[in-house]
């Protein structure tokens, strides 16, 4: 009896594991992946005031890991992650955005992250299995708006954005979504190289290079260069900004400046009570956000901010093409860190950079990528090379958003009509006041030659006449003024059998002077028969066969401001004025139109800002020589006055 319910106990055993085993959980997901495996999983979410049924808000808490399952590590991870429901996202761990944008920030069209503070996942070759060096989990905190239970608010796509990797659309099932992503030239382990250990540099329109040249326990001295590869791109005092993540702040600097002196931050903060017998009166900038500027020319030799290489350029950064030592801006600073950073070899470098400028496009900054540290000549001119102790680089590019209005326009005129047809109504943007007298709407009236000289708040009275004179109906109200602090004119002076002829004029109706202005004409089809400016330095853009180059001559480079009348009670204010004489040539060039349109620009670029255009061009239904030459005369009077 005993051995008989024995038995039957181990019978009932055996069912019970065998009924375990074959109910064993799935696999991961993970574990099937053999290289970068990446997940978003919806952890849970509440709804939270202001309780609204049409517009609900949502708290929701994900997680984002990325895992290297794969032979090569994986450098600098980025993980785009497609949100959907006007995401606002509050928080992040381990990763920052990739557009450089702080937290809380709207992400509703999806968003890029980046690795920080550490960038980098290794292989489990390389650390024996090691998870906490192979992968990283993002958890994200934020709000979103419309998915409540049951509904699951997911995101509509999910992807590994290195380069050099192909990723399958995700699976997503449940609160859960993943894909594996795969090398896509899979090779033997590259030999440990310098260059093998770090991930390549890249261009773009402005390198900013962040380089460590000396290190401490406490702190370190970095130098930043600020370098434009645009050829057709340019900065007017640029200011530069990062946001310091780990509490740092900046004692010293030479070669540019905080644009506010303020270490409050640190005489009341945890730097203050670390660094306790430290003089902060000395410091220079304790705030999270710093904004660097360059410094005047007049700083230059200052002992204490100047005297260092390429500094002290007010701001401007050149294009490369005009002149390429001054394409470029370079300062240092002295920068101290706080626990648990202490260390001479732990560096991380500020996020979230931005720099901008005057009469300039905005820019989109990605994050800090470690590159192998730049080299520098020897300060004592022996010829050797002095590496730097380590090397981000920061690559931005210009962006232009919808609502962003042009800073520039042009107008169109012609030998052989004697009207000019001006810059487009509110080219430059208009005011939204509904109170304004004049149409948004209405398309700018014809202009004689000489009216182009006049300040738009003076040409009312010749803008009507000439109407009248050519009968042409005035809508009511009147179109608005263009509002452009700069305007071009393009004429096309003369066409002949074996070339033609155009002038270019620039008019700054701005209180500020332009030094070392430069403009560039896009014409697709004349450009190879291009022959020479007579007033400018210019030629064809290298490497381009459509665009022409210009820029004023040695010691004139100036587009001067805007002046008052030699009598300012009855007489209109002076643009600051600049023009040449262009020549072309037809040989070798068959079925060139110069009236048809092929002698019109189909782009123009001042100072690194695309003009608006108008939209028609001058007709050549009615020929005349006189008006463009007498517009000729009153110009060549005010350049002698």
């Amino acid at each position: 009896m005993v051995i008989r319910n024995l038995c039957i106990i181990l019978v009932i055993i055996s069912l019970s594991a065998y009924s375990s085993l074959s109910q064993a959980p799935p696999p991961p997901a993970n574990s099937t992946c053999n290289d970068v495996f990446v997940s978003y999983t919806y952890n849970r979410g509440r709804p939270i005031p202001p309780f609204d049924t049409t517009n609900q808000p949502y708290r929701f808490e994900s997680t984002v890991t990325v895992l290297n399952n794969g032979r090569d590590e994986l450098k600098s991870w980025r993980v785009y992650v497609g949100f959907r429901y006007r995401e606002l996202l509050v928080s992040a761990t381990n990763a920052v955005l990739a557009d450089g944008i702080p937290l809380p920030a709207f992400v509703g069209n999806g968003t890029e992250f980046v690795g920080f503070p550490e960038t980098d996942l290794k292989t489990a070759i390389d650390t024996a299995g090691d998870d906490t060096q192979m992968e990283v989990r993002v958890e994200l905190v934020g709000t979103q708006f419309g998915v409540g239970d049951p509904g699951i608010p997911m995101p509509n796509n999910l992807t590994l954005v290195n380069d050099g990797y192909s990723c399958p659309a995700a699976t997503t099932k449940g609160n859960e979504m993943n894909l594996c992503c795969t090398r896509n030239n899979v090779s033997s382990r590259p030999d440990n190289n310098l260059e093998d250990n770090f991930l390549p540099r890249k261009d773009g329109d402005v390198i900013i290079m962040y380089d460590v040249t000396g290190t401490y326990d406490s702190y370190y001295w970095a130098q930043v260069n600020i370098s434009n590869h645009n050829p057709l791109g340019r900065l007017d005092n640029w200011r530069l900004s990062w946001e310091w993540m780990r509490k740092e702040f900046i004692y010293a600097m030479k070669g540019a400046y905080p644009s506010v002196v303020d270490t409050g931050d640190c005489i009341y903060g945890q730097q203050g009570q670390h660094y306790q017998k430290m003089d902060f009166s000395q410091a220079l900038s304790c705030e999270k956000l710093p904004t660097i500027i360059d410094l005047p020319p007049s700083s230059e030799n200052d002992t204490n901010l100047g005297l260092f290489p390429l500094c002290c350029r007010n701001g401007t950064i050149l294009s490369p093409t005009m002149d390429p030592s001054k394409s470029f801006s370079v300062f240092q600073m002295q920068v101290y860190k706080m626990p648990p950073d202490l260390n001479r070899s732990l560096l991380i470098p500020p996020q979230n950079w931005k720099i901008s400028g005057t009469f300039n496009s905005d820019f989109e900054c990605g994050h800090p990528i470690q590159v192998s540290p730049s080299q520098f000549p020897d300060a004592n001119g022996l010829p050797s090379k002095r590496s730097a102790v380590a090397s981000w680089q920061v690559v931005c590019n210009i962006t232009h958003f919808k609502h962003q209005s042009p800073k520039c326009c042009v107008s169109f005129s012609a030998f052989y009509n004697d009207s000019v047809v001006p810059c487009s109504t509110c080219a430059c943007g208009c005011s939204t006041n509904p109170s304004q007298t004049c149409s948004a709407n209405e398309t700018a009236l014809l202009l004689k030659y000489s009216t182009l000289l006049l300040p738009f708040e003076n040409r009312t009275k010749e803008a009507l006449e000439w109407a009248r004179i050519k009968r042409r109906t005035v809508p009511n109200p009147l179109p608005c003024g263009d509002n452009c602090g700069v305007s071009i004119n393009w004429h096309v002076l003369s066409d002949y059998r074996g070339g033609w002829n155009a002038r270019i004029s620039l008019f700054n109706w701005d209180d500020n002077v332009f030094a070392d202005w430069f403009a560039a004409v896009q014409l697709d089809k004349v450009t190879p028969g291009f022959e020479k400016f007579y007033s400018f330095n210019g030629s064809v853009l290298p490497e381009s066969n459509n665009t022409l180059f210009m820029q004023g001559l040695p010691h004139l480079n100036y587009l001067l401001a805007e002046r008052d009348g030699d009598n300012p009670r009855k007489d209109p204010r002076v643009p600051g004025m600049q023009q040449s004489v262009i020549s072309f040539t037809k040989k070798n060039i068959p079925g060139i139109n110069v009236a048809g349109g092929d002698g019109f620009p189909t782009k123009v670029i001042f100072n690194g800002e695309e003009c608006a255009l108008p939209a028609i061009r001058p007709s050549s239904g009615h020929k005349t020589n006189a008006a463009p030459f007498a517009f000729v005369i009153v110009l060549a009077l005010l350049f002698i006055h």
